[in-house]
Protein backbone atom coordinates (compact mmCIF):
# COMPACT_ATOMS: atom_id res chain seq x y z
CA UNK A 1 0.00 0.00 0.00
CA UNK A 2 1.63 3.57 -0.68
CA UNK A 3 0.66 6.68 0.76
CA UNK A 4 -0.39 9.22 -1.01
CA UNK A 5 1.96 11.60 -1.77
CA UNK A 6 0.27 15.06 -1.55
CA UNK A 7 -0.81 16.46 1.82
CA UNK A 8 -4.05 15.98 2.42
CA UNK A 9 -4.56 19.47 4.08
CA UNK A 10 -7.53 19.43 6.17
CA UNK A 11 -9.28 22.68 7.70
CA UNK A 12 -6.58 23.22 10.87
CA UNK A 13 -7.96 23.25 13.64
CA UNK A 14 -6.18 24.11 16.41
CA UNK A 15 -6.74 22.60 20.15
CA UNK A 16 -5.76 25.72 22.88
CA UNK A 17 -3.43 24.32 25.83
CA UNK A 18 -2.86 25.77 28.67
CA UNK A 19 0.83 27.20 29.61
CA UNK A 20 1.73 24.52 31.98
CA UNK A 21 -0.15 21.56 30.59
CA UNK A 22 2.61 19.61 30.69
CA UNK A 23 2.98 19.72 34.04
CA UNK A 24 -0.81 18.31 35.11
CA UNK A 25 -2.31 15.43 35.14
CA UNK A 26 -5.09 13.75 32.37
CA UNK A 27 -7.24 14.01 35.79
CA UNK A 28 -6.44 18.03 36.16
CA UNK A 29 -6.94 18.54 32.66
CA UNK A 30 -9.87 17.50 31.97
CA UNK A 31 -11.38 17.53 35.33
CA UNK A 32 -12.87 13.61 35.56
CA UNK A 33 -11.66 11.90 38.45
CA UNK A 34 -12.17 7.87 38.04
CA UNK A 35 -12.82 5.53 40.97
CA UNK A 36 -10.32 3.67 41.42
CA UNK A 37 -10.91 0.15 39.71
CA UNK A 38 -12.90 -2.56 42.31
CA UNK A 39 -11.45 -5.63 40.11
CA UNK A 40 -8.20 -6.64 39.12
CA UNK A 41 -6.85 -5.59 36.09
CA UNK A 42 -3.20 -4.67 35.17
CA UNK A 43 -4.90 -2.59 32.44
CA UNK A 44 -7.36 -0.73 34.25
CA UNK A 45 -5.20 0.19 37.16
CA UNK A 46 -2.05 1.30 35.34
CA UNK A 47 -4.94 3.46 32.92
CA UNK A 48 -6.30 4.57 36.25
CA UNK A 49 -2.76 5.58 37.90
CA UNK A 50 -1.49 7.21 34.95
CA UNK A 51 -4.28 9.52 34.85
CA UNK A 52 -3.13 10.86 38.19
CA UNK A 53 0.55 11.19 36.61
CA UNK A 54 1.62 14.29 35.13
CA UNK A 55 2.06 14.55 31.17
CA UNK A 56 5.66 15.43 31.68
CA UNK A 57 6.48 12.58 32.95
CA UNK A 58 5.18 10.00 30.85
CA UNK A 59 7.00 7.30 29.23
CA UNK A 60 6.59 5.77 25.96
CA UNK A 61 5.12 2.80 27.24
CA UNK A 62 2.46 4.95 29.27
CA UNK A 63 1.11 6.82 26.00
CA UNK A 64 1.08 3.26 24.37
CA UNK A 65 -1.43 2.02 26.95
CA UNK A 66 -3.44 5.13 27.26
CA UNK A 67 -3.64 5.82 23.55
CA UNK A 68 -4.20 2.49 22.93
CA UNK A 69 -7.35 2.75 25.16
CA UNK A 70 -8.17 5.87 23.16
CA UNK A 71 -7.92 7.79 26.58
CA UNK A 72 -6.70 11.35 26.80
CA UNK A 73 -6.00 11.66 23.32
CA UNK A 74 -6.46 15.47 23.34
CA UNK A 75 -3.69 15.87 25.49
CA UNK A 76 -1.66 12.58 24.45
CA UNK A 77 -1.07 12.65 21.23
CA UNK A 78 0.64 16.12 20.95
CA UNK A 79 3.23 14.18 23.57
CA UNK A 80 3.39 11.08 21.09
CA UNK A 81 3.62 13.01 17.72
CA UNK A 82 7.11 14.85 19.77
CA UNK A 83 8.04 11.14 20.43
CA UNK A 84 7.88 10.04 17.01
CA UNK A 85 9.52 12.98 15.60
CA UNK A 86 12.71 12.20 17.14
CA UNK A 87 12.06 8.34 16.15
CA UNK A 88 8.93 7.18 14.19
CA UNK A 89 9.80 3.44 15.66
CA UNK A 90 10.26 4.29 18.80
CA UNK A 91 9.58 0.80 21.12
CA UNK A 92 7.71 1.24 24.18
CA UNK A 93 7.79 -2.55 26.16
CA UNK A 94 6.33 -4.47 23.20
CA UNK A 95 7.95 -3.80 19.74
CA UNK A 96 9.79 -1.07 17.34
CA UNK A 97 7.02 1.01 16.63
CA UNK A 98 4.21 0.08 18.93
CA UNK A 99 3.63 3.44 19.77
CA UNK A 100 3.27 4.34 16.40
CA UNK A 101 0.76 1.47 15.52
CA UNK A 102 -0.87 2.66 18.71
CA UNK A 103 -1.66 6.25 17.54
CA UNK A 104 -2.18 5.25 13.69
CA UNK A 105 -5.36 2.80 15.55
CA UNK A 106 -6.84 5.23 17.51
CA UNK A 107 -10.45 7.15 17.59
CA UNK A 108 -10.95 8.35 13.86
CA UNK A 109 -13.43 10.83 15.24
CA UNK A 110 -10.62 12.33 16.92
CA UNK A 111 -8.21 12.83 14.21
CA UNK A 112 -11.09 14.31 12.03
CA UNK A 113 -11.71 17.20 14.76
CA UNK A 114 -7.83 17.46 15.59
CA UNK A 115 -6.85 18.18 11.63
CA UNK A 116 -3.49 20.08 12.55
CA UNK A 117 -2.56 17.03 14.73
CA UNK A 118 -3.69 14.89 11.98
CA UNK A 119 -1.79 17.44 9.19
CA UNK A 120 1.49 16.57 11.97
CA UNK A 121 1.02 12.76 11.33
CA UNK A 122 0.89 13.42 8.09
CA UNK A 123 3.96 14.81 8.02
CA UNK A 124 5.90 12.18 10.06
CA UNK A 125 4.65 9.20 8.12
CA UNK A 126 5.83 10.76 5.06
CA UNK A 127 9.25 11.81 5.56
CA UNK A 128 9.29 8.27 6.81
CA UNK A 129 7.40 6.49 4.14
CA UNK A 130 10.43 4.40 3.00
CA UNK A 131 11.49 3.29 6.31
CA UNK A 132 8.25 2.43 7.38
CA UNK A 133 6.91 0.46 3.75
CA UNK A 134 10.56 -1.62 4.66
CA UNK A 135 9.96 -2.34 8.21
CA UNK A 136 6.39 -3.45 7.90
CA UNK A 137 3.40 -2.03 5.39
CA UNK A 138 1.02 -2.68 8.06
CA UNK A 139 1.83 0.90 9.20
CA UNK A 140 1.11 2.46 6.23
CA UNK A 141 -1.88 0.66 5.62
CA UNK A 142 -3.67 1.82 9.69
CA UNK A 143 -2.47 5.55 8.39
CA UNK A 144 -4.09 4.66 4.49
CA UNK A 145 -7.52 3.58 7.15
CA UNK A 146 -6.78 6.86 9.00
CA UNK A 147 -7.69 8.79 5.92
CA UNK A 148 -10.44 7.68 5.03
Amino acid sequence: MVVREHLIKMNSTHTKYENNWKSKSLENLEKDYWEEPTFDSYLAKTCYQLRKRPLKDFRTEDLRIMIGQNIGLKYLIPLALETLKGNVLVKGDFYEGDLLKSVLTSNKEFWCKETSLFNKLQEIILENKTLLNEKDSEFLNDFNELCK
